[in-house]
């Protein structure tokens, strides 16, 4: 299972903004936090990287040239055309590589590693001719100008007649600054829309694919509602059924003498009724809660957390119902996650955050434990990723010996 790139979260602090993963989700923050955040950097590495590719092929068609002489002017195009051929694979697999520095989400090779397919191919052809340069001219342009303005000092000569013109630089120098922060989104929102074009190129999404998803879609519908008809059932039967019971054992007691042995009996069996009730209680919070049916997951989550043993803080922000698919499995990852809390990280407290991006549930729980969760020993975490890709989801776990761990899932909210 890939592991998201998570800050630690101390226990703590205030509660933190969820950790972008692409470069266009970084432009959503704050502008203070984006500005003083790696990713107008990573933005600027990733613009200047795509320009390796088309510096080789340069390079490889110059030397071509330089040695055949007039022969190799013409016989340019082919010699362009096999150096490209050559290069294909290459490129696409550096294409995937770089890929990272503006969208942190995981991007496998093809089946086996070999030769990628017809999508990848003429994204890495498209990238080798074309889009390395214009990365490559964005990122000079951006650069160039605020750093032209803030050095006019250095560079512009200064009249000695007047200080007019001293002025001026140091005005100019002023406005290059000021440009600074508009370079560092110019550079982040292109390298954003590139990442965001390359994934789709990497990444298609066949028919079959879409089809099959929709049908573990339609699965889990009918298992949630179910689900909830079991929970509607025992809540509405047998629960009413053993309140009632629990009240006629109560009413008998009131006719026997105090201290009886039928009494005493009879005070057993109405705490081995009221015993029963609580756990069938649990059961149907279990199966379905009614807080979730009927609040939503925020409450439903509150209620989760105040149960646990292990203090949990929980910062959740939605604006409204979510579908109920995507409501039960984020609760059910709450649920999960917060056991294994308990159970295994030795921690001292945990957050559980939420947020909705662009369409997208946001679900992060970390701790302040011992960390090391691994989901190969288990079954939890691996069931937790089947239950979230059931929902067209992701799960991630971000758990280094020593901790902290942080377990993320990102849930398509399609209504």
């Amino acid at each position: 299972m890939a592991a998201p790139i998570l800050a630690p979260i101390a226990p703590a602090a205030a509660p933190a903004a969820l950790a972008p993963r692409t470069a266009l989700d970084a432009l959503t923050g704050p502008p203070g936090r984006f500005l003083t955040s790696v990713w107008p950097w990573r933005s600027l590495a990733y613009l200047l990287t795509g320009a390796v590719p088309g510096f080789a092929f340069a390079t490889v068609l110059s030397s071509a040239r330089a040695v055949g002489g007039v022969a190799g002017a013409i016989t340019a195009v082919p010699v362009a055309v096999l150096v490209a051929a050559a290069l294909l694979v290459p490129v696409a697999w550096f294409e995937r590589w770089r890929l990272r520095l503006a969208d942190r989400q995981p991007v496998h090779g093809p089946p086996g590693g070999r030769w990628p397919g017809w999508r990848e191919a003429g994204h890495a052809l498209v990238a080798l001719v074309v889009l390395g340069w214009v990365d490559l001219l964005v990122a000079a342009v951006a650069i160039a100008g605020p750093a032209v303005l803030i050095l006019s000092p250095v560079v512009q000569p200064i009249s000695p007649e007047g200080e007019a013109t001293l002025g001026e630089t140091f005005i100019g120098s002023a406005a290059g600054l000021l440009l600074v922060p508009v370079a560092a989104y110019t550079v982040a929102a292109w390298a954003g829309a590139r990442a965001a074009m390359a994934r789709a190129m990497l990444v298609p999404q066949e028919a079959e694919t879409r089809e099959v998803a929709r049908s573990r879609a339609r699965l889990v519908d009918a298992f949630e509602a179910e689900r909830r008809r079991i929970e509607r059932d025992l809540h509405d039967g047998a629960q009413q059924r053993l309140v009632a019971l629990s009240m006629k054992l109560g009413l008998a007691g009131l006719d026997l003498p105090p201290g009886s042995p039928a009494a005493l009996r009879l005070e057993e069996a109405r705490e081995l009724a009221g015993q029963a009730l609580a756990e069938l209680r649990e059961l149907i919070r279990g199966v379905h809660p009614q807080v979730l049916a009927d609040r939503g997951l925020p409450a439903a989550v509150r209620d989760v957390a105040g149960r646990s043993p292990v203090p949990a803080r929980v910062d959740i922000a939605l604006d409204g119902r979510l579908p109920a698919r995507v409501e039960a499995a984020a609760y059910y990852v709450v649920c999960e996650a917060l056991a294994n809390v308990a159970k295994h990280s030795g921690a001292g407290s945990c957050v559980v955050r939420g947020r909705l991006r662009r369409g997208v549930l946001v679900l992060e729980v970390a701790d302040d434990g011992r960390g090391g969760a691994d989901p190969a020993r288990g079954t939890g975490l691996t069931g937790l990723a089947d239950r979230v890709a059931a929902v067209e989801g992701t799960l991630g776990v971000e758990s280094p010996c020593g901790g902290p761990t942080t377990v993320r899932a990102e849930i398509p909210c399609a209504w």
